[in-house]
């Protein structure tokens, strides 16, 4: 037999077709091994046809720049606000903040080049593992990978369809420029279910979140949250003129799934989803910083996370806490600090800060008022020459801060604070941080939440679910729970996790101007402000125009 050679690093195949690199095939490989060796057992079948697949996932949650930043500071829950030319960055936070960000915005040229490249490694892995079954028949569990592989398709497609709408469906690692369509966002959505169902079958029961073979996996109690995430948001998903209003979309009663051989729409099809994971084993943890903690992977609640161990994954690491911290606030604990992040005046609004029903979770969630150090002393900010106490201001927080706001600009905003902190965090050779905690993708509160919602909409009470996400954290308990509070529970629960613009989106109040964006909203040396998107064009975002030179087969999204 002639021998065959792959080599150590895998090229993205998709990337000719998406990125403006046009050397993308070009490589010069200085170490190829015999291929008969690679695919030799079943563990190094999955080493080196499957285990890639999970690599830089940090690019969706703790990354800077990519999907989760488009996900968050384009929503009414945070935002980084420009401190007299800090964080300015020629705009780039404002206009995501203020919806102005244009066809030739980084973070969605970044976000885009990502995820197809990841799309483009699952194809190479399934063509592989297609060739493999060929050649072995009777190994079972070259269909498991190459499931397991089609499912990581799938949900790498779960975002570029969230985020672009109407996306290429690129399924082989060979396909030429000249070939690629542009299908419908309701395509993309019947794709992806599809794609999810099929390998639902051949997924693990392991539990994804914890310590073993699966650790950080793609196994089935994620297919079951990302079908239901997908079932909940059909009425978006299947909406191809999401222009036109909110009231002219599609019925996600009308959209159906298969489950068990049954056919049940959206909604129903969610609290079935959830019912399962819930029979799998998956519960609310007694305590609701456990699934932020140093040692998280022991949570039974958390269903899909990013390994953040330093010595095994040192490849994945968070911004998201360096990025929020003040710098002297930071310092104290042995960490490096940005200043950047904080929540808005809006979603402080919702925790009910500073009144006598503020909500349980916004201590949980956020550094507000004093700031204190390792040794419990109140820290001491240096500023205009005086040493102030230190106390972050939640209410302060604004898109531009100027220097009549005094020391404002280095305090304002409620900062995050779900994720415990790691006085023994290192760095990677780049700087950025490496914590213990894992990042926190899924988790069953979401899915709890997502019931509640989704009997909501079928016309019955949601009051139980809800409930029991509000008891854990000593909450008041709510009677005849609407779709409003649904909304905000949501936001109490779930903030900086990276699901608020998902949530606006479909509660149709993405668009919307609050206390924190608002029409007039403008920085005196910036010709920048809001302006209220009345056709909804922006719950999606432009393609970034250098694609669209690439291809001419691919069209713009409307509005832009």
């Amino acid at each position: 037999m002639k021998k065959k050679y792959i080599y150590a690093s895998m090229i993205a195949a998709c990337a000719a077709v998406f990125s403006s690199c046009s050397n993308f095939l070009e490589e010069n490989p200085t170490d190829a091994f015999d291929e008969n060796e690679a695919y030799a057992n079943e563990n190094l079948v999955y080493l080196n046809a499957v285990a890639n697949l999970y690599n830089d996932m940090d690019n969706i949650m703790g990354s800077d720049r990519r999907v989760y930043d488009m996900n968050t500071f384009s929503s009414d829950e945070a935002f980084l606000p420009c401190r007299i030319g800090d964080w300015e960055d020629g705009g780039l936070w404002q206009n995501l903040h203020l919806h102005r960000w244009g066809t030739m915005f980084d973070l969605s040229r970044d976000s885009w080049n990502y995820l197809y490249e990841k799309v483009g490694h699952c194809n190479q892995s399934m063509e592989k593992l297609e060739a493999l079954i060929k050649e072995q028949p009777e190994a079972d569990y070259l269909k498991n990978y190459l499931e397991e592989a089609r499912a990581m398709r799938a949900f790498y497609y779960f975002y570029l369809m969230d985020l672009f709408a109407r996306v290429p469906l690129v399924t082989s690692s060979s396909v030429q420029m000249s070939d690629v369509e542009q299908p419908e966002r309701s395509e993309v959505f019947n794709f992806i279910k599809t794609e999810l169902e099929t390998a639902l079958p051949y997924l693990s029961d392991a539990k994804s979140n914890q310590s073993g073979v699966y650790y950080g996996r793609f196994t089935k109690g994620v297919g079951y949250f990302l079908l239901a995430k997908l079932a909940l948001n059909a009425d978006v998903y299947t909406d191809d003129n999401w222009t036109d209003g909110v009231m002219n979309r599609p019925d996600a009663k009308n959209v159906m799934f298969t489950i068990d051989g049954q056919q049940v729409n959206a909604y129903e099809a969610v609290i079935k989803y959830v019912d399962k994971l819930s029979a799998m084993g998956y519960t609310l943890e007694e305590n609701f910083s456990d699934n932020f903690s140093l040692t998280n992977e022991n949570s039974n609640e958390n269903i899909f996370t990013i390994p953040m161990d330093p010595s095994s994954y040192p490849g994945n690491h968070t911004y998201n806490l360096t990025r929020t911290m003040h710098y002297t606030h930071a310092v104290a604990y042995g960490l490096n600090g940005w200043n950047g992040s904080c929540a808005t005046k809006t979603a402080m609004n919702v925790f009910g800060f500073g009144t006598d029903k503020e909500d349980p979770r916004c201590k949980l969630s956020y550094y507000t008022g004093a700031v204190y150090g390792p040794d419990g002393d109140q820290l001491v900010l240096e500023y205009g020459g005086q040493q102030l106490p230190f106390e972050y201001a939640p209410m302060q927080a604004k898109v531009y801060m100027e220097s009549g706001d005094g020391v404002y600009v280095q305090t304002a905003g409620a900062r995050m604070n779900k994720y415990e902190l790691d006085a023994n965090a290192g760095a990677d050779t780049d700087g950025g941080p490496l914590p213990h905690n894992d990042m926190v993708l899924y988790r069953y509160a979401d899915a709890v939440l997502m019931k509640a919602e989704a009997k909501i909409r079928l016309g019955q009470s949601g009051d139980e679910e809800v409930n029991q996400i509000r008891a854990r954290v000593g909450a008041p308990a709510k009677q005849g729970v609407t779709l409003s509070d649904i909304l905000d529970e949501r936001l109490l629960e779930l903030a900086w996790e990276g699901w608020r613009r998902n949530d606006q989106i479909r509660f149709g109040t993405f668009t919307q101007p609050n206390a924190d964006r608002y029409v007039g909203v403008k920085h005196s040396a910036s010709s920048l402000d809001y302006q209220i998107d009345e056709t909804g064009y922006t719950t999606v975002f432009a393609i970034f125009n250098d694609v669209l030179l690439l291809n001419k087969n691919l069209k713009q999204n409307p509005g832009y």
